[in-house]
């Protein structure tokens, strides 16, 4: 059983939708199954579901995750 949603900061929470909306690339760092990943994504949505919020992105390949916000260790936008 996953542990119990520490909600992020508002700011985070904001920077997150800011960048879904205006289609703002990112350099995510997470953590999933005990590893710590580096991927640059492109961010599709942030939702609420089950007492926790989530992100949804896009890889550069085309595949698609979920991750929750606070599996999040750190966040970029890529700008161009």
């Amino acid at each position: 059983m996953d542990q119990e949603y520490l909600p992020i900061a508002c700011m985070q929470h904001e920077r997150l939708e800011l960048s879904v909306l205006r289609r703002i690339p990112l350099i995510l760092e997470y953590r999933m199954e005990g590893q710590v990943r580096i991927e640059k994504v492109m961010p599709l949505d942030v939702a609420t579901r089950d007492g926790a919020e989530w992100l949804k992105f896009r890889r550069n390949d085309n595949s698609g995750e979920e991750i929750r916000l606070d599996w999040i260790v750190s966040f970029k936008e890529v700008l161009t």
